[in-house]
Order: C-alpha cells, then sequence, then structure tokens
C-alpha cells in the first residue's frame, strides 16, 4: 500500500479559499472547481500492482479500456493475469469502481466529503494510466470530484452542449469535444465537475486519479422506484365489477364506462411525506446487485458482542449504506424504527460510519447493534 499521510486524521478536503457553504452556493451543479493542493501530501492510497490485483477481484466491478489503431476497446472485470500481461505500453486505463468496499482508507477519504449528505454519494473509483492513457473526451451524469493520486493528468473541460457520440464505440466518447480550459493536475489537487460538463483526462505520466461519484438516479427510475415501492405497501379491498354493463356494437372497444371505473380505483393510489421517506431511505441504503455480506461464522454470544464493543467500539462494514430518519434508521435496504435514547446512539454511527469505545447504550441499541453485527454489516474495531 503506498505510504502517506493519515487520511483519518483530516477533517474535510480543501476547497481552497472557497468554504463548504459558499461551494454550495456557487459551484455545485452550476461551475467547476480547481482547487490546488486540496489534500496536501496525498499521493495517493494503493499501488499500481493493488489496483491490478483488485481488477481480478470478482467482488469488484473493473473495466480495462485500450485504444489501439484509432479505435476503443472495452473489457469488462472480473480481469485475469492473462488480461494485465498483454497490455500495449500506451494508451490504456484500467479503472475499478467501489473500492470504498474494499480499503479502510478509501472511506476516510469520502469521509472528508461530508459537507455533501450521504444521500448523494456514491462510490470511490480509482484509475490507472501510462503516459497518454485516458478514456477519451465524455459527459458524466453525476458530480464528481476529481482528485490526483500519483503523477500527474491533463484535464481539458468544455461546457458544450454538443453531445454527439463516436458511433459503435464502446464508450459513450463525445465526437465533437472542444476544449475551453485545461489544467495539469498533480498529487493533491482537485477537480470538481457538475453534471453533463464535459471532459478529457489523459496522463501526463504514469498516473492514478481518485473519482469520488455522487448518484443522481433519474427522474424515470425514481418514479419506477417509488412505484415499486407503493406496490408493496399499499392495500385495498374489492374488485373491479361492472353490474350494469352495455352491450356494444364493438366489442373490441375500452368504454368509457370500464375508463371511468379504473380512473376511480387508480385514484386510491396516494402517499403520505412518510412513504417518501420510507421509500428513499431503502432505496437509497439498498446495495448494489454485486454486493454480498459476509455473515460471521460462529457469531459472538451478545454478552461477548457487547464486551468487545465497548472496550474497541464498532464501526460499519465497508460495503454498509446507514441513512437516518426523523425517528427510524435505513441499513443496507433494511428499515428500523427506533426509541429517542437508541436514535441520539445510532445517528453517530451513520454520520460517522463508527462508535468510540466505551459509549453508553440503552437496550434497544445493544439488541439493534447484535442484529446488525450478526447480519455482517457492522464490525467491532478490534
Amino acid at each position: 500500500m503506498v505510504k502517506e499521510l493519515n487520511i483519518s486524521r483530516i477533517k474535510t478536503i480543501s476547497l481552497g479559499d472557497v468554504t463548504p457553504k459558499n461551494f454550495l452556493r456557487d459551484y455545485w451543479q452550476k461551475q467547476p472547481l480547481l482547487v490546488r493542493n486540496a489534500l496536501p501530501g496525498f499521493n495517493g492510497l494503493l499501488t499500481r500492482e493493488e489496483l491490478m490485483a483488485l481488477a481480478c477481484d470478482g467482488d469488484a466491478q473493473s473495466r480495462l479500456v485500450i485504444q489501439r489503431n484509432g479505435k476503443w476497446h472495452l473489457t469488462h472485470g472480473p480481469l485475469s493475469d492473462h488480461d494485465l500481461a498483454k497490455l500495449p505500453k500506451k494508451q490504456w486505463t484500467l479503472l475499478v469502481q467501489d473500492v470504498n468496499h474494499f480499503l479502510a482508507p478509501a472511506r476516510d477519504l469520502l469521509s472528508k466529503f461530508r459537507f455533501i449528505p450521504h444521500t448523494r454519494l456514491d462510490d470511490l473509483m480509482v484509475s490507472y494510466a501510462p503516459k497518454g492513457g485516458g478514456i477519451g473526451p465524455h459527459f458524466d451524469s453525476y458530480d464528481v470530484f476529481l482528485l490526483q493520486g500519483m503523477g500527474s493528468r491533463r484535464w481539458q473541460i468544455s461546457a458544450q452542449l454538443d453531445d454527439e457520440f463516436i458511433a459503435d464505440a464502446p464508450l459513450r466518447i463525445l465526437k465533437n469535444f472542444q476544449p475551453e480550459q485545461e489544467w495539469v493536475l498533480n498529487p493533491g489537487d482537485m477537480l470538481y465537475l457538475p453534471p453533463k460538463y464535459a471532459h478529457n483526462g489523459i496522463a501526463v505520466d504514469d498516473c492514478m486519479t481518485y473519482s469520488i461519484g455522487f448518484r443522481a438516479p433519474s427522474q424515470q427510475e425514481l418514479i419506477t422506484q417509488f412505484l415499486v415501492h407503493l406496490q408493496d405497501t399499499i392495500l385495498t379491498d374489492g374488485w373491479y365489477s361492472d353490474p350494469d354493463l352495455q352491450w356494444q356494437s364493438h366489442p373490441s372497444k375500452i368504454s368509457a364506462a370500464m375508463q371511468s371505473q379504473v380512473s376511480s380505483i387508480l385514484k386510491k393510489i396516494n402517499w403520505e411525506r412518510d412513504d417518501i421517506e420510507d421509500f428513499l431511505g431503502i432505496y437509497l441504503s439498498e446495495p448494489k446487485s454485486h454486493v454480498f455480506f459476509a455473515q460471521p461464522a460462529k457469531p459472538s454470544s451478545l454478552r461477548v458482542f457487547l464486551k468487545r464493543i465497548k472496550e474497541n467500539g464498532v464501526q460499519l462494514d465497508l460495503k454498509s449504506r446507514m441513512l437516518s430518519g426523523r425517528d427510524k434508521f435505513f441499513i443496507n435496504g433494511e428499515t428500523v424504527q427506533v426509541g429517542a435514547d437508541a436514535y441520539k446512539i445510532l445517528i453517530e454511527l451513520a454520520d460517522n460510519y463508527e462508535l468510540p469505545p466505551a459509549c453508553e447504550m440503552d437496550k434497544e441499541t445493544e439488541e439493534i447493534l447484535y442484529q446488525w453485527y450478526v447480519s455482517g454489516y457492522i464490525l467491532d474495531n478490534n
């Protein structure tokens, strides 16, 4: 692993002379921001070899992008040693998603962006490219902070509206990219880009870039998933009936009477604000389809577990997502209603990903934490 600064001791990422509040007001989803020395002393979290090993892990999501003879080639992981052994000397990029699921310092790095709610946070992607490597000019549909690790990368950006892509390319690469600004980022430098801002990153030398991405579901996805949520929560009685059915000269016609009755039935679909909170909590904390939790093979007893966490503290598993509501918590797609005392304790776990040793807790909190431990959602800090 790369020997570098202790990230856990740094409270937040530097935004230069811009405060987090002013950043959200003036830059977030509005315009790019270049920050020199955003994380002083940062040279990365892992080596090229460690990233390659992770790309071969069946639990990781990885991509290998190669540009050869003017054409782009894409290989999805898990990769093999054979894939990596035959790499060309230039014009390729290796990308690994969700590095925060595998590396504790990666989650520590994400925690430096707490001025943006956890509901928006997606993951940490790490990319490696030799000199000249990149994935071509493109748009992202989400907000991203591009933090430079080892080496240097030249970033070109554009607010262009032309979104025509290269035909038949396996990636959505812009055909007519017209850069308007460009900078070379060195270790610790960072570039924020709002959604739909065209950009192109080219490695000046062998380099690694750490991309902190923030999820932005489409309106169509939100509507679709909310309707799925309502399907599981709405119960209604009765059946469609038509005792006054009239003869039709065209039996294939959908009658006005049927449409009217079905319209009345569909008006029974309604929801309250609590339904929206429950939906968002479950939807946004739901693990991605490839994520699984390892339950302890031989779980400790409740007594032993409580003794350990009082001595060592407790933390969320690196893959866990935990959000809070008004009187409940959402963890990995599950909802837990809690009392006031438990809420005061568990909100710290949700906010900070961990609870300190010797934390006083009531019986309800103890039982909830033990159940999460058995499910593989949390770990003690030993």
